[in-house]
């Protein structure tokens, strides 16, 4: 019964031991490409790149720390002339340049990419200069990395570049040992066929010579994730003086909405005026001629009836025009809506579309007209160009705050990106321009073959 009753146990513990076996197989992996990586540093490009960086740092450092030290020490003298007030003016613009010099080293040795601040905006007259220079926050920011650089770049970056310096010694140092036979002289008077002494050691055999070799060779190893550590704070530097800001960002974009608001105004004020001169004052001077000569027939005493009709049926014409010359500014059906104004849309599309509208609260009257006509643009150019035999349309929540508009055709796809749109303000640019004035987005998937989703997002901010 003893032996009956330990087999299971035996059996489990023997179950068991494949786990323990798996688990460290598992791991293998990761000890080796740690390994990998640490005997491959030595030699890899962004080894090279960063010790570069390193090197051109420490220059630039001292380049910038007499710049700062001579342009605002002087400018700070000469102030008491007020002609140093200028002087720190275009010193402290200056660290633009230093920015852009930074910026391109930080790119081509670093791979860091960062945007770019917003270009200096210089206001009129020499006050209005002035004022701009020292209210210019990139200029600022950049005088403080330049400030940051004098210690980093340049006390930082000696050491770790006479780190490297002797490491670098160390791991040859057998051969200008063996190439100079260098001698040194103890206390004692006694010559030693050493290079390097620490205290009363002296490194004047082979195996000591190659020992210390050694050494250094093992350092080499250890270097890269030195300058490695040194080019991450580099890095840090950049990303957060010499980038552009959040604000910066959201200054840009604003400016970019204003400008996207303004051109879409203007190609509808072009557009209205290119229909009533074209068509409906066409026929209000037909109606206006026609009216004349009925007048001048019934003065004779002659029939003026068919004039008096042509005239009639020309007004009604005009009506009809203006009636959807008035539904291109703002259709009458989103006086119910969207969802009901997208349903009487889609109902007179030639494709079949699906229509799913589910949206929390009524967004404002702008907001509905931009989705509107955007998907009555796309579901255009679905039976226009898609070639697709299915559309769908969806007007979902895409946060508390915005909508996401989405117009899905399964037709041949290829469609452009709105950043390929060769002329502003029309097709998919001229989309992307709308939903930019209204600080949307709009995004085009369309591989070749199909399908093509084309997604705008919206903001939702209407009345509750």
């Amino acid at each position: 019964m003893t032996e009956t009753s330990g087999e299971p146990t035996l059996v489990a513990e023997l179950a068991a031991e494949p786990t323990v076996v798996l688990d460290a197989t598992r791991d293998e992996p990761r000890r080796t490409g740690a390994l990998a990586a640490v005997l491959r540093a030595p030699i890899e490009a962004r080894t090279w790149k960063e010790l570069a960086y390193l090197i051109l740092s420490f220059v630039l450092g001292c380049l910038a720390v007499c710049y700062l030290f001579f342009g605002v020490g002087g400018g700070l003298y000469a102030s008491i002339f007020l002609i140093g007030i200028p002087l720190l003016a275009v010193v402290l613009l200056g660290g633009r340049v230093w920015g852009r010099i930074y910026r391109f080293f930080g790119r081509t040795l670093l791979d860091t990419h960062v945007e770019p601040p917003p270009n200096f905006t210089r206001g009129n007259g020499l006050f209005g200069f002035l004022k701009s220079a020292f209210t210019d926050r990139p200029s600022w920011r950049a005088g403080l990395f330049l400030l940051v650089q004098s210690v980093l770049g340049v006390a930082v970056g000696y050491l770790v570049l006479m780190v490297v310096a002797m490491v670098a010694f160390t791991a040859i140092s057998p051969i200008p040992w063996a190439l100079f036979d260098p001698v040194q002289v103890d206390d004692n008077g006694v010559e030693h066929h050493s290079l390097v002494q620490f205290g009363s050691l002296y490194i004047d055999t082979w195996p000591r010579a190659l020992a210390m070799s050694g050494i250094g060779i093992v350092l080499c190893f250890a270097l890269p994730w030195l300058v490695r550590g040194v080019c991450w704070l580099h890095r840090l530097l950049i990303v957060h003086l010499l980038a552009a800001t959040p604000r910066d960002r959201q200054l840009a974009q604003l400016r970019a909405s204003r400008r996207a608001a303004v051109d879409d105004a203007t190609a509808t004020l072009r557009r209205v005026e290119r229909d009533l001169h074209d068509g409906t004052q066409a026929r209000l001077v037909t109606i206006a001629m026609a009216l004349g000569r009925a007048e001048e027939r019934l003065s004779a005493g002659g029939d003026a009836r068919d004039l008096i009709a042509d005239a009639r049926a020309n007004a009604k014409e005009a009506l009809t025009e203006l009636r959807e010359l008035v539904r291109g500014i703002h259709p009458p059906a989103l006086e119910l809506g969207l969802g009901p104004a997208l349903e009487t849309l889609t109902a007179r599309c030639a494709v079949p579309v699906e229509l799913r509208v589910q949206i929390p609260r009524r967004p404002s009257p702008a907001i509905e007209a931009i989705a509107y006509f955007s998907v009555a643009e796309l579901l255009t150019n679905v039976v226009k160009h898609a070639h697709a035999s299915q559309a769908t349309v969806s007007v979902l929540p895409d946060s508390l705050r915005s909508i996401a508009v989405t117009v899905r055709d399964n037709g041949i796809g290829g469609a452009p990106r709105p950043g390929t749109q060769t002329v502003t303000g029309s097709g998919l640019a001229g989309l992307a321009a709308r939903a930019l004035a209204v600080d949307g987005t709009l995004t085009v998937d369309s591989p070749a073959g199909g399908p093509t989703v084309v997604t705008m997002i919206l903001p939702n901010q209407g009345p509750q």
